[in-house]
């Protein structure tokens, strides 16, 4: 409409487009199936019918279809030409159909034409009928229909196969993760909790960029041959292909009114590249510095990752690998990078690794990890996605076999995101009978689009104090599990699961009670240093048991903290917590205090971790996973509308010897009453300050203090300073209730 059309935002060009398609479908409806009085709708019809005869039919809902996706769900012009191909080909073939089921009338017999496929169906079938048979012109209309299906959707054929063949197992999958029960005592000897790719055929890789052609030999893309520094290497694919169809997703049986949310909820990240001009570039300078300092190596390879590319150097006779490895600085400087990351060897490779950031970043989905064929094969329901490593091959892990983890990195190193991401996997596996969650958050802000979730044992713990109660709940339901596993004689809860669901085990004579599986119970505190600042002693005390006896239990920790000093992740609590996962730290210092080891300070953050599996003796780098907000609320919202959350009443409550005050207070309850008066709201923590106010002396002050300091009021004692105080003066009435047993 003039100069003014191009004004208008091309969104609402677009709505104006769905309005024009919805009042399309309205007219022709009306003219169509509602035959109307008049000239003007008389002669539409008749040009209609005349033009696609019955298919006319179906035109007014196929317009309202378009429409609404215009209107509800707008994507860019983008494939017009394809989208017009594909439905040219459909009425094409469809209409050629109906019109030889109509008898091919001729176009001498018009209102025979338009009771079968118009003008359009005569010209697409008559010819081919009389050429080659009516008995050959159907099969060929229906291929070249079913080819504008497949030109629509976009997907080829051996996709659109697969994905039919998945949707038709989604009833047996639930069979398979019933049966596919963890029988601890067939369990591999050296058995890790981290998951690798199975062996792909070459269909599932990404096509390499290579020099010289050469087959694939395995599902990780593997460095060229040894080439001269000049010459540039190929690279192999730096991952798989994200695949369209539709993944082994199980469906509960419909007595059960539960079935896991849809993957397609979860959206694809980028495509892997396999090769860069910006990797080839730092390639001729890895070569230039290694022969100004005449050492004798070659780049061999390299293998691009989503973060990272590691280049392969290998050495020539004799050379120590000291040599290469004293060079980090000048390879930094070569490269214009100052996070160089070097191996010595590669795990399984004669060859030294070399690991620069990438400049173009690609975005790993949780969808795409969630949909590979390691997560499909594996039924546990605490498997989760963890991303992709340097090779870019997929990485899940199973939280059960950690049993526990402890993830730990600096502000906006990428922690939340994971954390995310791992209840993510957890809704979208498991059902609020197999797994509950117990989520701690004591920053408030990072879990509580979980609120409400049918998997929760408690409403989102955000206060210290009740988190500090809540893990004492733990130990106690660690404790219950283990007497029923020792009263029925069973030394791993799997077991005891499986004996309950098929009837073998029943009741002791005389017991009224009803015997249930136990589910997973997965506790994730998202912030382990504000627990241990208002509480210590019980978190740790708390954490520390049920690390040491909860994995046969089913019951598994996951300990998050951006401050992985001592005081917060201490001796006992890393004793006994074998799997890490780090992303980046602020020092070395922290990287030692929770690796073992350096190496997280020079990860570059946004999801660039090192995961340090149990039993494992050097760290894989890994890309988390990423999952957005809106993908979150979609799959909350989804489990949330199926079942309704039930509580656990008993978790924030008190153990039942936890109100002893009288027993370490005795007869000086008005005294411990009036000194935490004191310090509260003085917010002095002084022992000296107790004998002036209280008139006191030093060691009834000091027994004082230490009274304060095991309910959690006052910190420990730091020589001659005073003590912090924990506790804020809003929270008076609160201590003074808790101190006199209220």
């Amino acid at each position: 409409m003039g100069r003014s059309a191009a004004q208008i935002d091309p969104a609402v060009r677009r709505d104006g487009l769905g309005l024009v398609a919805l009042a399309s479908a309205i007219v022709l409806a009306a003219t169509v199936w509602f035959p109307l009085t008049g000239r003007v709708p008389a002669a539409l019809s008749l040009a209609i019918e005349t033009l696609i005869g019955r298919g006319a039919y179906v035109l007014p809902p196929l317009l309202a279809i378009m429409a609404w996706r215009l209107l509800r769900r707008p994507r860019p012009s983008e494939g017009l030409g394809r989208r017009c191909l594909g439905w040219a080909a459909i009425a094409l073939g469809g209409l050629g159909v109906v019109h030889i089921a109509g008898g091919l009338p001729r176009p001498a017999d018009m209102e025979a034409v338009r009771q079968a496929g118009g003008l359009v169906g005569f010209l697409s079938s008559s010819l081919i009928a009389d050429i080659l048979t009516v008995w050959v012109a159907v099969p060929l209309l229906l291929l070249l229909t079913g080819f504008g299906a497949l030109v629509l959707i976009d997907r080829p054929v051996r996709q659109v196969v697969a994905a039919l063949v998945a949707r038709s197992e989604r009833v047996l999958s639930w069979r398979r993760r019933r049966t596919a029960e963890i029988e601890h005592s067939d369990q591999p000897a050296y058995d890790s909790p981290l998951l690798t790719d199975p062996d792909p055929t070459e269909d599932d890789l990404a096509p390499a960029a290579e020099v010289d052609p050469a087959p694939l030999e395995s599902d990780r893309p593997t460095p060229s041959e040894p080439a001269a520094p000049p010459a540039r290497p190929r690279a192999r694919a730096g991952g798989r292909r994200a695949s369209a169809k539709s993944p082994d997703q199980a469906v509960l049986s419909s007595e059960l009114g539960y079935e896991l949310p849809d993957l397609a909820l979860l959206k694809p990240g980028s495509v892997p590249k396999a090769r860069s001009q910006a990797s080839d570039a730092v390639v001729g300078s890895l070569s230039e510095v290694l022969r100004q300092f005449e050492i004798d190596a070659v780049v061999t390879g390299y293998t691009r990752g989503p973060t990272v590319t590691r280049y392969e150097v290998e050495l020539g006779q004799a050379v120590k690998v000291e040599k290469v490895t004293a060079l980090s600085r000048n390879i930094a400087y070569a490269v214009a990078s100052p996070d160089v990351r070097i191996l010595s060897p590669i795990p399984g490779k004669s060859a030294i690794g070399i690991e620069i950031p990438n400049k173009d970043k690609e975005v790993v989905s949780l969808g795409d990890v969630l949909r590979s064929p390691v997560a499909r094969n594996d039924h546990h329901p605490l498997t989760v996605g963890l991303g992709k490593d340097v090779e870019g091959g997929h990485m899940v892990a199973n939280l059960a076999k950690m049993p526990h983890l402890l993830v730990a990195g600096a502000t906006g190193s990428g922690k939340s995101s994971f954390v995310n991401s791992m209840v993510t996997s957890i809704l979208v596996r498991s059902t609020p009978d197999e797994v509950r969650l117990m989520l701690i958050d004591p920053k408030r802000v990072e879990l509580n689009h979980y609120e409400g979730i049918p998997h929760l044992v408690t409403p989102i713990i955000t206060s210290p104090k009740k988190a500090a109660d809540a893990l004492g709940w733990v130990v106690r339901e660690m404790d219950q599990r283990y007497d029923d596993l020792a009263d029925f004689g069973f030394r791993h809860v799997d077991d005891f699961n499986k004996a309950v669901r098929s009837g073998a085990l029943q009741p002791r004579p005389g017991s009224e009670r009803e015997l249930e599986p136990y589910p997973y119970l997965l506790v994730i505190v998202d912030e382990l240093s504000d627990l241990m600042m208002v509480a210590p002693r019980d978190v740790e005390d708390s954490i520390v048991r049920v690390t040491q006896l909860a994995r046969a239990a089913g019951i598994h920790l996951v300990l998050a903290t951006q401050r992985p000093s001592t005081d917060v992740v201490t001796g006992l609590i890393k004793a006994n917590i074998p799997s890490r996962l780090s992303f980046a730290t602020s020092s070395m210092t922290d990287s030692r205090v929770v690796l073992d080891q350096p190496g997280a300070e020079k990860l570059v953050g946004q999801g660039d971790g090192l995961f340090l599996p149990m039993g494992a003796s050097k760290p894989t780098r890994v890309q988390g996973a990423w999952v957005t907000e809106a993908e979150i609320r979609a799959v909350v919202a989804e489990v949330s509308a199926q079942r309704e959350v039930v509580y656990r009443p008993d978790v924030t409550a008190p153990a039942e010897g936890a109100t002893k005050v009288a027993e370490d207070i005795g007869d000086d309850l008005d005294l411990v009453l009036e000194a935490a008066r004191l310090v509260i709201n003085l917010q002095l923590g002084s022992t000296s300050m107790l004998q002036r106010k209280l008139r006191v002396g030093f060691a009834k002050a000091g027994r004082l203090m230490d009274i304060l300091e095991s309910r959690g009021v006052v910190g420990p004692s730091e020589g001659s300073k005073p003590r912090e105080v924990l506790v804020k003066a809003d929270d008076l009435d609160q201590i003074i209730a808790a101190l006199a047993g209220a």
